[in-house]
């Protein structure tokens, strides 16, 4: 009931919300009413029965519910054959025959539940909650305590090493943050399911406690048990942190090794470092000194805008239209596909099985064409929308993706259906992307960078496998006279980064850290290169705008 303080006393005011003292009371509602109320409290449930008394004459007893099917009764029976609440006029009518039991019996049976069941969690569950909590706050610091340490050895092992090889400790403590993100992340995900059970069983504690308290039928009648999914606490994940081992010949070999990481280095009479894969020095000597034309495929597609092997004899491409073609290096079309795009697919990739992806930007959709059947692969969430694809060596699917309104762009990395990873901000929280409308090409390297061709910036990024920011170029190629325009970007088997200049009519060739290598400038490429892909061969099929042809390059020996 609602109080209120005076100066010597305490001061019963009206249930019904008017501040004037309590003079009478309705024991059928147990609500106090005073004088002016008693009418308007009769009126507004007039079809119940209205026990007014003075309210020194109170008495206190249950509530029960109006029934819906007589009027002027109220449910003091629960039909356990229908399971709802009855009048007597019930159980001699609708009810007769079925087995009834006392509502006062059913609502003193669910208060001892409720009371044991708040004892339960409030006594032990919750203590248990508390203790489990402690334990991940342990491992945490543990945890952070021991990568602390894999970064100081990381920084003192770096020492011994020549400094032609500081890409190998660049890649170790990338892997090391990589690692110590995960441990914690999973810690922490265990930790915030612990605390948020915790504050819904304290919550939950609070609300059992009010019914207890309350004299309303329906309120105890109504209540649902959570014991069940409180008793099931979260478990906390038993981390393995790994180590960092080193070896160490004295002039003739060092190596590191962190789980599934490995960098050796060894040397040579020439005194030169042979590193492994990992960190595997690129050289300018494996390309030739002029690529050269060894096929031209007629395609009569208007503004060919995308291509994407799919083999080393055959080839996807597609224009501003729905139809996207795979066509042979002789130029004979082998199949066809129509999108469900409304006007012309985003972009186009193949995975390692052949198959055909394609992004959609106005239905927000990546698809994948499989035995001649298209189906959704992944929906982009709501106001934002695919644009550039690649499919990595792991299996992932890289997407570039950006807001309605292009003031975001982001790469996100799909396990499946899943996101495993985006990036979107630089280590100062600036945008890696320039907002824009404009396609974003992505690619992946050998060393597991994402290197992006980003139209908005006229600029192509590198990052690693972090989101660090590598490198940016946009570099004009030497004597030319326009601005760097980059299309399509391509990584090869060397770890060579290839981009089309649209407005050169040219290839870029940069290394791994995004330096100028070398340009491909031959003069059938004069129709502005748009499309580019690479063949499992290493052969370049460059597609041109113009003229819709595709040139298939050989520029490695």
């Amino acid at each position: 009931m609602a109080t209120a303080i005076t100066q010597a006393q305490e001061l019963i005011t009206c249930d019904l919300n008017c501040l004037k003292p309590v003079q009478q009371f309705c024991n059928s509602c147990q609500v106090g009413l005073c004088e002016d109320c008693i009418n308007k409290h009769v009126r507004s449930l007039k079809s119940m029965k209205h026990d007014i008394v003075p309210f020194t004459k109170r008495t206190v007893q249950l509530v029960f519910p109006q029934c819906t099917s007589h009027s002027h009764q109220r449910c003091e029976g629960q039909c356990q054959q229908c399971d709802v609440p009855v009048c007597m006029k019930c159980v001699t009518g609708s009810h007769k025959g079925h087995d009834v039991v006392d509502m006062a019996d059913i609502i003193a049976r669910k208060r001892e539940n409720i009371k044991r069941e708040t004892e339960e969690i409030e006594s032990s569950i919750i203590p248990k909650n508390k203790s489990y909590d402690v334990d991940v706050e342990k491992k945490i610091c543990k945890s952070k305590t021991h990568y602390s340490y894999l970064e100081k050895e990381a920084k003192d092992k770096r020492k011994k090493w020549h400094l032609e090889v500081d890409d190998i400790f660049d890649k170790l403590e990338s892997l090391i943050q990589s690692l110590k993100d995960q441990e914690i992340t999973i810690l922490k995900a265990c930790q915030s399911q612990l605390r948020s059970q915790n504050s819904s069983m304290t919550q939950t504690v609070q609300e059992n406690k009010e019914i207890l308290k309350s004299n309303n039928v329906s309120d105890v009648n109504s209540y649902k048990s959570k014991l069940t999914e409180f008793r099931a606490i979260p478990q906390v994940p038993d981390v393995m942190s790994p180590s960092l081992k080193s070896n160490t010949v004295q002039g003739r070999e060092f190596s590191l090794e962190l789980g599934e990481y490995r960098a050796t280095l060894t040397q040579t009479t020439l005194s030169l470092p042979s590193l492994t894969d990992e960190v595997l020095y690129l050289s300018v000597k494996d390309l030739l000194k002029e690529a050269k034309v060894i096929a031209n495929i007629s395609t009569n597609v208007k503004e060919l805008c995308r291509v994407a092997c799919a083999g080393s004899e055959k080839i996807w491409i597609n224009g501003r239209e729905k139809m996207i073609r795979c066509v042979d290096i002789h130029g004979t079309v082998q199949d066809t596909v129509t999108s469900t795009s409304n006007k012309f697919p985003n972009d186009i990739t193949v995975n390692r099985q052949g198959e055909l992806l394609y992004s959609d930007a106005n239905n927000r959709t990546v698809s994948i064409v499989r035995h001649g059947k298209t189906e959704t692969l992944i929906t982009t969430p709501q106001g934002w929308h695919p644009s550039g694809l690649c499919c990595t060596r792991s299996g992932d699917i890289l997407v570039s993706i950006f807001t309605t309104d292009g003031e975001q762009y982001k790469i996100v990395r799909y396990k499946g259906q899943r996101v495993t990873q985006e990036i979107a901000k630089d280590e100062d929280d600036f945008p890696i992307y320039q907002k824009g409308r404009c396609l974003v090409y992505v690619t992946e390297n050998k060393n597991g960078d994402v290197v992006a061709s980003d139209i908005n910036a006229d600029t192509v990024v590198g990052v690693d496998r972090t989101g660090k920011v590598r490198f940016r170029y946009n570099d004009k190629p030497p004597g030319g006279q326009k601005s760097f325009r980059p299309r399509q970007i391509v990584t090869d088997s060397m770890g060579h980064i290839i981009v089309a200049d649209y407005n050169n009519a040219c290839l870029h060739i940069l290394d791994q850290s995004g330096q100028f290598i070398k340009c491909v400038d031959i003069r059938e490429l004069n129709d502005r290169p748009n499309g580019l892909s690479v063949d499992r061969e290493g052969r370049l099929w460059v597609g041109l705008y113009d003229s819709g042809e595709v040139k298939v390059i050989r520029y490695m020996k």
